[in-house]
């Protein structure tokens, strides 16, 4: 028991170091990069790196930070039709939405794979960055969406058998 404890306590620090850290470490990155821009441009000679960094930067914040919201259901949701309609209809929904999701997910995953592995061979323009690892945060955040996802789906499939909706 106390080695399924402490492998829960390290997949759950593994968790917050993905889906916390490394987008807050990469968001000071991008603020302090672009602060850079913004004072070289105007008092100095403008850099052709920031914007190359900010962008990468942004691009796992968004993503890694995604999987953040996932977590917590802290996402922006339009649910005015949502909420004016019963229980079983809400389980229907869910269940509804978070299959379509899955399935495009599956579908996407083995094609977003070989594709950042085939850009391996590139480097940004600039910074020399290979680009399997630029885009490489789209196949984690695919990944960590299909366990949340497929998570979602099990529990409301079992509120659906049980009769709990």
């Amino acid at each position: 028991m106390k080695g399924r404890n402490m492998l829960r306590r390290i997949w759950a620090l593994g968790l917050d170091v993905v889906e916390m850290y490394v987008p807050m470490a990469v968001f000071a990155l991008l603020f302090i990069t672009f602060i850079v821009q913004i004072f070289r441009r105007y008092f100095l000679v403008p850099l052709t790196w920031p914007l190359e960094l900010t962008l990468l930067c942004f691009v796992w914040t968004a993503l890694l930070g995604g999987l953040l919201a996932k977590r917590n259901d802290d996402h922006v949701v339009f649910s005015m039709v949502y909420d004016s309609v019963n229980s079983r209809a809400k389980l229907a929904m869910r269940l509804i939405g978070n299959l379509m999701l899955f399935t495009s997910f599956c579908i996407a995953l083995y094609p977003s794979y070989d594709y950042v592995v085939f850009m391996g061979f590139k480097k940004s323009n600039v910074l020399r960055i290979p680009m399997d690892f630029a885009f490489s945060p789209f196949i984690v955040f695919l990944v960590f969406m299909l366990g949340r996802i497929g998570r979602d789906l099990w529990v409301d499939l079992k509120k659906l058998f049980r009769g709990d909706a």
